[in-house]
């Protein structure tokens, strides 16, 4: 893990920072407006660009894993969203739209370091990505129009355009990349020197992207610090509702340590960034939405830094081969 990656949340919070004092200066917040698209972009090409496409057959290897993250993943985490804010977000609708497509896009990068924080089957982990990237980039409108239209105005040609340019473009375009400098180079320096070059620049573009939201929204953030607060409570609930179902799966389905530890990693992280580029797409007129999607990572490293430990934990109690604890 890079320096980048260790600070992440420390990055996303001086950009928080940084945009609300640049909001208090005059010209800014338009100027902030117009930088929030693309800086995202860079930021989403960052991230696409490590997700091998090519490896999506790999994932058959293991489909009682496989098969479990994706139906937690696509079936139950839509249905506990839902759940989840209707109970804690049912007077906050924005939130709870935002809430919902937090808890509907899962990781497709940075679970992989939890993972192996967690000694948890990394290569096994990477095999998802594709199917978590494809899966939500059909899957998201639907949820959306399945059960944020009652809640915010929602028109689905802007959510389906947002959707094409803010996934489609990038993972085109990273695509072409990898393609294309594996071609002139080798697939080796593409893994060894391209590759890890893009974790910094997602980071730092993700931070600049979030420093000028909060520019451009100074004013409604100084005007709703209750968000933070109002959002805290389903978060953590989502967290200890999933932990707790992935073990019993862990249990049910015999997985072995490091094929637990790699469920509850895909089951738990979550693909905030993603998720706040739709939001400022598809959204513009409800800013609440893309500031619960920001304030998702400052929740959800801590947390996941939390799982990591547990894990270990768990496996330094003797979690066996046929996936029961032991003593």
């Amino acid at each position: 893990m890079n320096v980048f990656e260790r600070f992440q949340t420390l990055f996303v919070m001086a950009g928080i920072a940084v945009g609300l004092g640049a909001a208090q200066v005059s010209g800014v917040p338009a100027l902030a407006d117009r930088l929030i698209f693309p800086f995202l972009m860079v930021m989403l090409f960052a991230a696409f660009a490590g997700i091998p496409l090519e490896g999506l057959r790999r994932a058959f290897g293991n489909r009682r894993v496989v098969g479990s993250s994706l139906a937690v993943n696509f079936v139950w985490n839509p249905l506990l969203a839902v759940g989840l804010g209707a109970v804690f977000l049912a007077d906050h609708p924005a939130l709870w739209v935002g809430l919902l497509m937090l808890l509907v896009t899962p990781c497709t990068d940075w679970y992989l370091i939890f993972t192996d924080l967690a000694n948890g089957d990394v290569p096994l982990a990477t095999s998802l990505l594709p199917y978590n990237l494809v899966l939500q980039l059909v899957l998201l409108p639907v949820y959306l129009y399945a059960f944020a239209g009652t809640l915010v105005d929602l028109r689905l040609g802007i959510l389906l355009e947002g959707i094409a340019l803010v996934l489609v473009v990038p993972l085109v375009l990273a695509a072409v990349a990898r393609y294309g400098l594996t071609t002139l180079k080798s697939r080796a320096w593409v893994t060894d020197v391209f590759l890890p070059k893009l974790g910094p620049v997602q980071i730092v573009f993700l931070s600049l992207a979030v420093a000028a939201m909060f520019a451009s929204q100074g004013d409604l953030v100084l005007e709703r610090p209750d968000v933070l607060a109002l959002l805290a409570l389903p978060v953590l609930a989502f967290y200890a509702i999933n932990f707790s179902l992935g073990l019993v799966i862990g249990r049910l389905l015999d997985f072995s340590y490091r094929e637990v530890a790699c469920f509850n990693c895909t089951i738990l992280s979550r693909n905030s960034p993603t998720a706040l580029a739709i939001a400022v797409v598809a959204f513009p007129n409800e800013p609440l939405i893309a500031l619960a999607l920001v304030i998702g990572p400052l929740l959800e490293l801590p947390l996941l830094s939390v799982v990591a430990s547990l894990l270990r934990r768990l496996e330094a109690r003797g979690w066996d081969r046929v996936g029961r604890p032991l003593g």
